[in-house]
């Protein structure tokens, strides 16, 4: 059995722009320059309308993707949310499968553009030139995600701007006439080509592999995602009008440069040229995301011990290096062995599953009520769009036909081959279904819990927790003597019982339970006891300073049994309203990180009052005390009543501390000299505060 091991994060370098390119280019390359002519020889002008079907089943495992993505912004996508919420077995299917998947979409791409280029140069080997190409891709991802993604928003632009001149043009020359039977071929083949080209739109969720190094996941995540597959929708649905409206249909069938042939009709031989100029970006687009998100499939497979620890070291420039050599050696080898081009039409199976798969994984961990399960976007229509997202898939599998199915249970016994040999002795994990099984009355597996709270507290807190409102105003203790705990409990209840409803019994009763059952968290001379109620409407808290320390009794959460003690000086008692547990958890969180920070132990031993004592809990960019003092710039504020005060807008005047006591203001309250003022609210507000009243 392995020993964990502690994991370095990769660097957050990926803003929103970056990850819509991303999203996009790994979208818009085979599918749009390459795939239509073969729709065409099957569905005849329906391809269109093959198109945008092949998108509905991208809509319930988009929603599904983002959440999960949301709620754990781990490397690895599929594989991570499938293994959390399935169990390593269906996860190791759906890291080592997707990973093959997707190397095999950057090798169709890198080997797809010898059409293209065979226009121009119908002499040129392609493989060498793919070949090359992959290498450098690899060389640009080992230096960092940054550039990668540099390059990427690059040659998405420079794609989009290309299409839009050929959507242009192409309007103004469109033929009625090759529109005509346009059901001609029958409703089975259109459902058997949606599938065909389904595979066109499946790299839009791929950057979700990437969620650990996106900035702010939790909201360019979503924006990111929606906006590409939008896009998608409008290039495929605009693109395929455009391509059977110019190109006759006889010529139309299994034309393997249709853009190209319809851009001549168009715009002539100039529309050849930059088409095919498009074509090349868009191959090179999808193959460096296609590289850059399938090398995360085995850094987060090697980080649970289902590869070789190899994987999950980082290089010189926080990449994973191995990772990405070993995807750019196996494209090499599929691109210069194989045929990329009829394998990875098979692929497009697979991924069907995975994706049925995915949503299965929403359903699962919403049902396992695992309260650290926090993500910020919450899929629409739960669980009819996910029901949808699993039943849509597999029946395009199964209008794919049998060859499609076969090379899929052939990648799966690959899988589970590799499970069984290599992974199932070397993880001790469960997923959230057991959280599932445990509602039926058997067991569950702790571990993911803790998992996700640790993700909690990284992801931090959401603009709407108030988390600064409840340290302004909550009641302090500072205590001489020394109590036990169980006494300083019965303190604290004294005070929340003013300002809850809920008796000083009954809070007793609840704080040491919680305690008893393992749920009071204890580390770094800090205990946070805390407990949820419905008979409370917002959250409150007591923070209590032991100088000369409190010793707390330590349980198992699994036993119940005492497992020792430890000496606090800090308490921070929380109480929060039932009915949000995640924010309860996340007020937790960010309270944990703050306690880490090496500052606060001695801000909060140095604290000289109520008020500074919540000050060396609150963080230094959320909050600004400004002291009333005649000799400084504050004193033109004495005299004033609050109201009068230009306070910038989004900072609140949360607390006024006046001859050691503390209070909440109102407008009304007038400003006196030696009063302590506590402003709250956004950075750049505070900043100005602070350049008008703290500058020398």
């Amino acid at each position: 059995m392995a020993v964990a091991k502690p994991h370095v994060r990769l660097k957050k370098e990926l803003r929103l722009l970056d990850v819509y390119a991303i999203a996009t280019g790994a979208t818009l390359s085979a599918g749009f320059f390459l795939l239509p002519g073969i729709a065409a020889a099957q569905a005849g002008p329906a391809l269109i309308l093959a198109y945008l079907l092949a998108a509905l089943p991208m809509i319930p495992a988009m929603f599904s993707v983002i959440e999960l993505a949301t709620a754990m912004p781990r490397a690895g996508g599929v594989y991570y949310f499938l293994d959390r919420s399935l169990g390593p077995f269906l996860g190791t299917i759906g890291g080592i499968g997707t990973w093959l998947a997707l190397i095999l979409k950057v090798a169709f791409a890198l080997v797809g553009m010898g059409a293209y280029i065979a226009l121009f140069f119908p002499k040129l080997q392609i493989i060498p030139v793919a070949v090359a190409i992959a290498l450098v891709l690899g060389l640009i991802n080992m230096f960092g995600t940054k550039k990668s993604g540099g390059l990427q928003v690059f040659l998405v632009f420079a794609l989009l701007s290309l299409l839009l001149v050929f959507f242009t043009g192409g309007f103004f020359s469109l033929q009625t006439v090759h529109f005509q039977d346009f059901f001609a071929s029958g409703f089975d083949s259109i459902m058997s080509t949606a599938g065909l080209v389904y595979i066109s739109y499946v790299g839009v969720t791929k950057v979700a592999s990437l969620s650990e190094e996106i900035k702010d996941p939790e909201q360019n995540l979503p924006r990111a995602v929606i906006l590409a597959l939008a896009t998608a929708i409008l290039v495929y649905g605009l693109g395929t009008m455009v391509i059977v409206g110019l190109v006759p249909p006889a010529e139309l069938r299994n034309n393997l440069t249709p853009v190209a042939t319809a851009a001549g009709y168009a715009l002539g031989e100039v529309g050849v040229v930059l088409l095919s100029i498009a074509a090349l970006l868009a191959f090179v687009s999808v193959a460096n995301a296609g590289m850059l998100s399938a090398s995360r499939y085995p850094l987060a497979m090697s980080r649970d011990h289902l590869l070789p620890d190899l994987f999950r070291r980082l290089g010189r420039f926080g990449t994973p290096f191995h990772a990405i050599s070993a995807t750019v050696t196996t494209v090499i080898l599929i691109i210069v062995l194989f045929d990329p081009v009829g394998i990875a039409k098979l692929a497009s199976s697979f991924q069907l599953l995975m994706f049925a798969l995915v949503c299965l994984a929403v359903i699962v961990m919403r049902e396992s009520q695992i309260q650290s399960y926090d993500p910020s976007f919450r899929s629409p229509f739960y669980p009819w769009m996910q029901l949808l997202g699993i039943v849509m898939p597999i029946y395009l599998i199964y209008e794919m036909g049998k060859v499609p199915m076969l090379f899929s249970f052939g990648l799966i016994l690959v899988c589970c081959g590799w499970y069984l040999y290599y992974g199932r002795h070397r993880v001790v994990r469960a997923g959230a279904i057991y959280h599932v099984f445990e509602r039926l009355g058997r067991h569950k597996h702790n571990d993911l819990d803790t998992e996700l709270r640790g993700i909690l507290r990284e992801k931090g807190l959401r603009e709407e927790d108030p988390f600064d409102e409840i340290v302004t105003r909550s009641r302090v203790l500072d205590l001489h003597q020394p109590l036990s705990f169980e006494a300083v409990v019965k303190k604290v209840a004294e005070k929340l019982q003013t300002i809850i409803p809920l008796s000083e019994a009954d809070i007793c009763r609840q704080i040491m339970d919680g305690n008893k059952v393992g749920a009071t968290p204890v580390t770094r001379g800090v205990a946070l006891p805390h407990f949820r109620s419905d008979k409370v409407e917002r959250a409150e808290m007591v923070l209590v300073r032991a100088r000369q320390g409190v010793r707390i009794a330590i349980f198992n959460p699994l036993t119940y049994q005492e497992e020792g003690s430890e000496e606090v000086q800090a308490l921070f008692f929380l109480v929060s309203p039932d009915h949000n547990p995640t924010q309860h958890l996340r007020i937790l969180a960010r309270i944990a990180e703050r306690v880490d920070e090496k500052s606060f132990t001695s801000e909060w031993k140095q604290a000289g009052d109520d008020q500074s004592l919540r000050q060396s809990l609150l963080h230094d960019d959320h909050f600004l005390q400004l002291h009333i003092r005649s000799q400084s710039r504050t004193a033109s504020m004495a005299g004033q009543s609050l109201r009068d005060l230009a306070v910038p807008k989004g900072c609140l005047v949360a607390m006024l501390t006046r001859d050691g006591q503390s209070f909440v203001p109102d407008g009304n309250t007038v400003i006196q000299e030696g009063d302590r003022l506590m402003v709250i609210g956004e950075k750049t507000g505070l900043e100005a505060l602070e350049s008008v009243y703290l500058a020398d």
